[in-house]
């Protein structure tokens, strides 16, 4: 009896186990299918897209500003602006609480300009999705407007040229707003760097700017970690690009650049993305097309182009030495630019690791003392974890942190000088969030870092970068251009593999063409196998398996490639050779050179009323204690209510701010004794006191620095 009963259960078994499998191999049929499927509408898209002109991949409509192609330097990008003039109930529910006071109805919105990056791809990524830093500027009511760029770069077209005609489009958006505050520049990873050029060669048109995901010290990284950086040298330098722009007879491929990137995560690319959808392809095959959509779309630079960016960028990182040149014998500093700058990176981020977008800022200035005595703004925040494309993709970003960066224009506007990071606490889900803007030292950001001793290789790569570009235009170039034509360099396009990939699987494959009416069967009958199914829990197991020993080849080739590097630039006889930069020593300054501080000394009791409150309002700003926005919300009622303050203009208002952020530097104690002098009448002394208690007390305590601010302040007022 008891055999028997095993028995049945032995068969049971079997035929439950051939049942199981019998699900699965129907699943996964099915899902061959119209996984191949999904690929053939990829490259039917982008042959459609190539036959389009390749046109932004927004998710929003636009309308023509202004068109480069017109310009006296010709380039290949345009300005347009977001025609939509929806709200999402998302942002809204976090821009509510920052539109009730009646004066924000009447006040026009800055302003915003979005720059998308010119690395390979197209442009609109930036705005893909609703949820994105467009959705987000909408949603808050402000103007928004877009820089796009075109396929085919004007034949003759540089970098300084594309930089002249965004300062132009900046320009424009201000004609076009001439009673709103300095539009707001958003530059995503390389647009970034493009920004911070027009914002430091034309400082008095733009307003705050933010870098998101956007290298500008190119040489910095944490070993082990970052191993892009070490591509330029182990090429030998510019050279390549030299090389490959002669092949493409003047043009260089932005599917190179993809490529490149491509194989900075081979397990990504090579399995993890088409296995996530081929396991989900039932519900993945809109995201997943979107997205092939912009990234399979590759546009081209100019030689002149490619070489300026990696000769002077990312080889020679000359932006942050302070020794690049926009036009011949005019270098352009970082130290220029007046409006508030705000970077955002992430620790995830393996293109533009935090490092290189925030290293520049202890390069650039000697200490945060240098930063405000400059009057500039720096704030950064650091994501923990996102990756580089979800710092402009991701919609979670795009709802929390751009959310906030863009909610908080107006008080980034207005804080007094110095460094700080912005700490955003609350619920993606809810929408409700509090920000503020927390004092930080270099010391912050070195913790980021491994130090910068490491750096000095790279001065050597950039020095034998010229001599191996040099040999190549003396010696190679010649032969190079003499075989090229543009009937090569179109071969050579369009059998790029990037291409190839996506022409195989598109309808002009004969092949391919019965697949659309068989997926439509296996769509139409489609049989999923369970979710308990072992067999399936096998695929799962041995994809997990393949990812894993892809990421163990990818981290032996990144750290072979690492050791390969400092044997060759490490290596005593090639510094021989070309001795390296050696790394510059702690700059130690003064709080304020002899003429700024004898400046200032006697401005201190220049002004009157306006100057005094806002002196004020600057001390209790400066103690060193996180900026809330209520701290804001206070200052900026008594700003828009006090008789005085009231009747000034917003660019007075700021202006007055620098001075007397600049005059606290100096000396605190004499600016805050001179008080005084600035407001004669007791009656307006005694208001002032009162305006310095709401100001102490906007976040309801008083802390023992508040207390003896206060005093101090009592006493500069003689009461």
């Amino acid at each position: 009896m008891m055999e028997t009963q095993k028995g049945n259960m032995q068969t049971a078994q079997g035929l439950d186990w051939q049942k199981q499998l019998s699900e699965y191999l129907v699943d996964a049929a099915q899902r061959s299918i119209i996984f191949t499927d999904i690929l053939r509408k990829r490259g039917n898209n982008y042959i459609k897209h190539i036959r389009s002109g390749q046109p932004p991949v927004l998710t929003f409509n636009y309308e023509m500003i202004l068109n480069a192609k017109n310009f006296e330097r010709p380039v290949n990008y345009a300005l347009v602006r977001i025609s939509d003039r929806g709200r999402s109930d998302f942002v809204m529910k976090s821009v509510n609480r920052r539109l009730k006071d009646k004066d924000n109805a009447i006040r026009p919105k800055r302003p915003i300009v979005i720059i998308d990056p010119r690395a390979g791809h197209g442009p609109g990524i930036g705005g893909s999705k609703r949820d994105s830093e467009i959705g987000m500027a909408l949603g808050h009511g402000h103007p928004v407007y877009f820089i796009l760029f075109y396929t085919d770069p004007i034949p003759g077209q540089t970098m300084p040229d594309v930089i002249a005609a965004i300062e132009q489009f900046i320009e424009k958006v201000v004609e076009l707003h001439p009673d709103a505050d300095a539009p707001a520049i958003m530059g995503n990873c390389q647009a970034g760097w493009a920004a911070a050029l027009a914002c430091a060669d034309r400082p008095d048109v733009a307003g705050p700017l933010v870098l998101s995901g956007a290298p500008l010290s190119y040489w910095s990284g944490v070993a082990g970690v970052n191993p892009m950086r070490y591509k330029g040298g182990l090429l030998g330098g510019v050279w390549v690009n030299s090389f490959f722009s002669d092949l493409g007879n003047g043009v260089f491929d932005g599917a190179n650049l993809v490529l490149n990137f491509e194989l900075l995560n081979p397990a990504n690319t090579f399995w993890t993305k088409q296995y996530n959808v081929y396991r989900q392809v039932d519900t993945e095959e809109e995201r997943y097309l979107a997205f092939e959509k912009w990234w399979g779309g590759f546009f081209m630079l100019n030689a002149d182009e490619i070489h300026y960016i990696v000769r002077n960028l990312f080889v020679g990182n000359k932006l942050e030495r302070g020794e690049l040149e926009l036009r011949e014998g005019q270098k352009v500093s970082l130290k220029n630019i007046q409006s508030p700058i705000l970077v955002f990176a992430s620790l995830g981020d393996n293109i533009t690791p935090a490092q290189q977008a925030l290293n520049w800022i202890p390069r650039v200035y000697a200490s945060v003392d240098d930063i405000k005595r400059h009057g500039q703004v720096i704030v950064y925040i650091v994501h923990k974890d996102i990756g580089h494309l979800g710092i402009f993709v991701a919609g979670s970003v795009a709802k929390k942190e751009h959310n906030e960066i863009i909610g908080n224009f107006d008080m980034i506007d207005f804080l007094p000088p110095g460094l700080y990071e912005m700490v955003i606490e609350g619920d993606v889900q809810s929408g409700k969030f509090t920000s503020q803007f927390e004092p930080r030292t270099f010391a912050d950001i070195a913790a980021y870092d491994d130090g910068t001793a490491d750096e000095t290789d790279f001065s050597v790569v950039a020095k034998v970068s010229e001599v191996n570009d040099n040999l190549y235009q003396l010696s190679m170039r010649p032969w190079v251009k003499f075989w090229t034509t543009e009937l090569s360099a179109e071969i050579i396009r369009y059998l790029h593999p990037l291409r190839t990939q996506r022409y195989m699987f598109a309808d002009i494959n004969p092949l391919m063409r019965p697949l659309k009416n068989i997926a439509s069967v296996a769509r139409q009958n489609r049989k999923p196998a369970a979710a308990d199914n072992p067999f399936t829990a096998m695929e799962k197991s041995f994809s997990d398996y393949l990812e894993s020993v892809l990421d163990i080849y990818r981290d032996y080739r990144d750290l072979s490639q690492e050791h390969v590097f400092q044997l060759i630039y490490g290596s005593d006889w090639l510094r021989s050779l070309f001795p390296p930069d050696q790394e510059a020593p702690p700059r130690e300054i003064p709080d304020y050179e002899r003429e700024d501080y004898d400046r200032w000394l006697q401005a201190m009791e220049q002004g009157g009323v306006a100057q005094g409150l806002i002196r004020i309002y600057m001390a209790a700003a400066s103690i060193n204690r996180g900026i809330k926005r209520q701290h804001f919300t206070i200052g900026d009622e008594i700003a828009k209510t006090q008789r005085v303050l009231s009747k000034l203009r917003p660019s007075q208002f700021k202006k007055i701010m620098r001075e007397q952020a600049a005059i606290l530097q100096a000396d605190e104690d004499k600016a805050i004794n001179a008080l005084s002098v600035l407001i004669k009448n007791r009656d307006d002394r005694m208001e002032a006191l009162s305006i310095a208690r709401r100001l102490f007390l906007a976040d309801g305590v008083y802390d023992n620095d508040e207390k003896i601010m206060l005093e101090k302040i009592k006493k500069g007022l003689k009461l």
